[in-house]
């Protein structure tokens, strides 16, 4: 059995990607299981989508600070069900239950999604992260940039390997069907934004890039921000502020806002620090232009021809980028589609399940002391 074993949040990137790779190990024969831990009371959008998806879930309530008792609950299931690998996902997984698997023998991975940096408590709690990977049977880096600083901090090479994120392409909307769910009217350019409202995903950086749109056809262009976060009432007051708050629409979470990507005449990435964000898979397979700030695994997915690159936190790079796709949506087009078999050819899913199978090997050796 494999077990993934995570603390979801409401939904986001890391979620999205083990709902997608228990899916695709499940369909290879694999036994594919996950172990959530979560709040009294609550279901997450992954707990529901995993049902749905048939794949079998563990479900442990965790209680704020109650480490000694989480830990007690984790060993418990782990004894009983002695997976065959366990497969950790999130700092805080990785920090506090790496060492129960340890302890017990298991053949353990770590997979690290990225890092968001923030307050002083966020960045410590990546530290130990990143310190416990050096102690798993094989850490996984989801970007070349996630293993340099594996590296740097003392994981060998030997139980380091880094494995792209993978998806199957969604099920898409029809381009007026996904503008009515997304409430947008407008005809001019629609710029799409997807992620959790928050600072490392740079939602600013594209209000202060559309406010320098304010020409031509540019200048009609409407930025539509999926999702909910801290960051949303002072992105509403940035935008009001910057008077593009007419061009703005916030429009919360939306289960299944991969389905929308057609809505949209570009998809922006402006994140200040990313892993391999899954939306930027979701949008290149939807054929959508992407112009992304060069951070993390995003050069990878769409090489130097694929999309629109651009350096993160500078609002006028990211806004001349959007004007020369706005003005010439042919040539954004091509990129477009050069993306598309870029990822189709080197971020296939067979090849994803099979990459984390290495991973397992190599973490089955470590606990046999190989």
């Amino acid at each position: 059995m494999i077990l993934h074993l995570l603390a979801p949040a409401p939904f986001g990137g890391i979620e999205s990607v083990v709902l997608e790779l228990a899916v695709a190990q499940r369909a290879a024969g694999l036994d594919a299981r996950c172990a959530l831990l979560s709040r009294p009371g609550t279901a997450t959008t992954l707990e529901t989508a995993l049902h749905t998806a048939g794949v079998p879930v563990f479900r442990l309530e965790m209680s704020a600070r109650a480490y000694w008792r989480d830990r007690a609950a984790v060993r418990a299931l782990l004894a009983n069900e002695r997976p065959g690998i366990l497969h950790v996902h999130g700092y805080r997984v990785s920090v506090l239950f790496t060492p129960v698997a340890r302890a017990l023998g298991l053949a353990t991975v770590t997979t690290l999604h990225g890092f968001t940096g923030g307050d002083v408590k966020n960045r410590f709690f990546e530290w130990l992260q990143v310190r416990a990977a050096r102690h798993v049977g094989c850490a996984v880096a989801v970007s070349e940039p996630i293993a340099a600083r594996l590296r740097a901090a003392g994981v060998a090479a030997a139980h380091l390997m880094v494995i792209p994120n993978a998806r199957r392409p969604s099920a898409l909307r029809s381009r007026a069907d996904a503008r009515r769910r997304l409430g947008v009217v407008e005809t001019g350019p629609i710029l799409g934004w997807i992620g959790r409202l928050s600072r490392e995903k740079g939602a600013d950086v594209l209000l202060n890039a559309l406010a320098r749109l304010s020409t031509g056809v540019a200048g009609a262009a409407v930025a539509v921000l999926v999702g909910e976060g801290p960051e949303r009432a002072r992105l509403a007051a940035q935008a009001a502020a910057l008077g593009v708050s007419e061009r703005v629409r916030l429009v919360g979470a939306i289960d299944g806002a991969a389905g929308l990507m057609p809505a949209f005449d570009a998809f922006v990435l402006s994140s200040r620090t990313e892993g391999l964000p899954m939306v930027v898979l979701e949008a290149i397979q939807a054929g959508i232009p992407v112009v992304a700030t060069r951070v993390g695994g995003v050069p990878a997915l769409l090489g130097e021809d694929g999309g629109f690159l651009v350096p993160p936190e500078q609002p006028d790079a990211l806004g001349s980028a959007l004007a020369q796709l706005i003005g010439d949506p042919e040539q954004a087009l091509v990129r477009a589609a050069r993306a598309a078999r870029r990822v189709a050819a080197h971020f296939g899913v067979e090849q994803w399940v099979r990459r984390y199978d290495e991973a397992y090997g190599v973490a089955r050796g470590a606990a046999n002391g190989a």
